[in-house]
C-alpha cells in the first residue's frame, strides 16, 4: 500500500492537459467485446480501473496489446467464457458493464456482483429489467444468471436515468433483431463517446446526446478506432485546485462545452475562467465570494442527471466551499453515504453542519490544517488532495489505491505544477 505526503500552501500554477474520461474508457473496453474484428482505443486513462477492465477482457479469451500509453489494441476472435471473474469483479463496479456486449455475443452470461466505491445503495435492477426487456431470463443465486435464445429490439423505459444501465441496453441492442427505443436513457459525455464508437462499428444508433436512443439492430459489429474525450469530472477537480491555492492554470483539452453546468456551479463561488478553445484558463486571484441567490438567499450547489451538476464532483465542490466567504448548501440526492468524509473536513478545522446524509451547510472561509487522512472513494479522496493542498502543514493520506482509480499519475502530475505530494511505500 502507498500513501500521499502533502505540504499545503503552495499555489499551482503552469500548464496541465486532462487525461482521458475513465467513464467513456470503460464502456468502450467491453464493446469491444461486440466484434471479432480488432479494435484500437485511443487516449484511455492509465488508471487502475482500465487496467482491471482490460484484464476481466483477457479473462473472457480477448487479446490485449498496448500500443503506447493510452492507446490499445483489443481482439476478441473468440469468447472463451461468459463468466466475468469474481476476484476481478469485486474491485471495479463497471464490471457489470460486461453484460450487455456478453448476453449479445455469446447469449449468457454469469455476473457476479461488482465491487466498487461504497457510496451507498448502487441499484443494478435498471440493467436487468432492461435486459429482461429484450429477452433475456435472468435467475439470481449469489450470481447473476442471464440467457437468451435471442435478443429482440423493444420501445424500453428505464425506471431511472442510469449511465451504466442505459449503456448496457445500448450495448445489447445493438445486435438484437429490430429496433430499440430507450426512453428515459442517460446522456452523458461518456454515454455519447459509447455510441459514437459503436457506430464507427456497424450500429445504427440515433438521438445521441438526448434522452430518447433509437437503435436498429444489425446482425454483426467491425473493428474501429476510437478516441475516447477528455475528463470533464478531472478538468473540474483541477478547477477547484487552482481556486482554492490562489493559483493560475491553464487545461489543456478540457472540452468546455461538456463543463456549462460545471462553470455555473463555480460562478456561485465566485470561481470564473476563460475558454480559449479546448482549453481552459483559471487566473489567479479569484474573489472566492459565496455570490447569493436573488433576495439575498444562501445558494444551493446540487446534482443531477446530465445536464445537471454531476454527482461526481459534488465531493470537490464541498473541499472548495470551505475556501470561500459565505455560506452555500451542498446538496448531494443520489448516494447517501458519499457526504460521510466531511467529518475528516471538520477535523481539519472546516465549518461544516452535516444536516443528513444528503445535505451540508458549508460556511467559508477556514483554516484547514494539515491531518492524517484516509481516501474513502475515488471522488472524495481527490477532495482530500485538494484539501490537504491548501491546508497550512503536512497531510498524510492513506489507500491511496482508490484515488488512482480514477487520476492517473496524480502525484507526478501535480508536482509539475508546483504542488507538494509525493507517493511513498506504506
Amino acid at each position: 500500500m502507498c500513501r500521499y505526503i502533502i505540504e499545503g500552501g503552495f499555489p499551482i500554477k503552469g500548464k496541465i492537459r486532462i487525461s482521458g474520461n475513465k467513464n467513456a474508457a470503460l464502456p468502450c473496453i467491453a464493446a469491444a467485446l461486440l466484434t471479432a474484428e480488432p479494435v484500437i482505443l485511443n487516449n484511455l486513462p492509465e488508471i487502475e480501473d482500465v487496467n482491471v477492465m482490460l484484464d476481466i477482457m483477457r479473462a473472457l479469451g480477448s487479446e490485449v496489446v498496448r500500443n503506447e500509453r493510452g492507446s490499445y489494441t483489443i481482439t476478441t476472435q473468440e469468447v472463451k467464457t461468459s463468466e466475468v471473474p469474481q476476484k476481478l469483479a469485486k474491485h471495479i463496479r463497471a464490471s457489470i458493464l460486461f453484460a450487455g456486449p456478453l448476453l449479445a455475443r455469446t447469449h449468457k452470461v454469469i455476473m457476479p456482483p461488482p465491487g466498487g466505491d461504497i457510496i451507498g445503495r448502487r441499484r443494478i435492477d435498471t440493467h436487468f429489467i432492461a435486459l429482461a426487456e429484450l429477452g433475456a431470463r435472468v435467475e439470481i443465486d449469489g450470481v447473476f444468471k442471464l440467457s437468451a435464445n435471442k435478443l429482440v429490439g423493444v420501445d424500453l423505459f428505464l425506471d431511472e436515468a442510469s449511465v451504466t444501465a442505459t449503456e448496457n441496453a445500448v450495448m445489447a441492442s445493438v445486435l438484437a433483431e429490430g429496433k430499440t427505443v430507450i426512453q428515459n436513457a442517460a446522456s452523458e459525455p461518456h454515454v455519447q463517446d459509447l455510441c459514437r464508437m459503436l457506430n464507427g462499428m456497424g450500429a445504427r444508433i440515433t438521438g445521441i446526446g438526448s434522452n430518447i436512443l433509437c437503435i436498429e439492430g444489425v446482425k454483426t459489429l467491425h473493428g474501429t478506432g476510437y478516441t475516447v474525450g477528455s475528463d470533464f469530472m478531472e478538468a473540474g477537480s483541477i478547477i477547484g485546485l487552482a481556486a482554492v491555492t490562489r493559483g493560475a492554470v491553464t487545461i489543456e483539452d478540457a472540452q468546455p462545452d461538456n463543463l456549462r453546468m460545471v462553470k455555473l456551479a463555480f460562478s456561485k463561488l465566485g470561481i470564473h475562467w476563460e475558454v480559449q478553445g479546448k482549453d481552459i484558463q483559471v487566473p489567479s486571484g479569484q474573489p472566492l465570494k459565496v455570490i447569493p441567490d436573488m433576495g439575498g438567499m444562501i445558494p444551493k450547489i446540487d446534482d443531477a442527471p446530465w445536464p445537471g451538476f454531476p454527482p461526481d464532483l459534488i465531493s470537490i465542490m464541498t473541499v472548495v466551499a470551505t475556501q470561500v466567504e459565505g455560506t452555500v448548501l451542498i446538496h448531494e440526492k443520489m448516494f447517501e453515504s458519499r457526504m460521510f468524509f466531511v467529518d475528516k473536513l471538520i477535523a481539519m478545522g472546516a465549518r461544516i453542519i452535516l444536516c443528513d446524509p444528503h445535505r451540508a451547510v458549508v460556511t467559508g472561509p477556514s483554516r484547514l490544517k494539515g491531518s492524517e487522512l484516509v481516501s474513502p472513494d475515488v471522488r472524495a479522496g481527490m477532495a482530500m488532495v485538494i484539501a490537504a493542498l491548501c491546508a497550512e502543514g503536512k497531510s498524510c493520506i492513506d489507500n491511496v489505491y482508490q484515488i488512482e482509480r480514477g487520476y492517473e499519475f496524480l502525484p507526478e502530475r501535480l508536482e509539475s505544477l508546483g504542488a507538494k505530494i509525493r507517493r511513498v511505500a506504506d
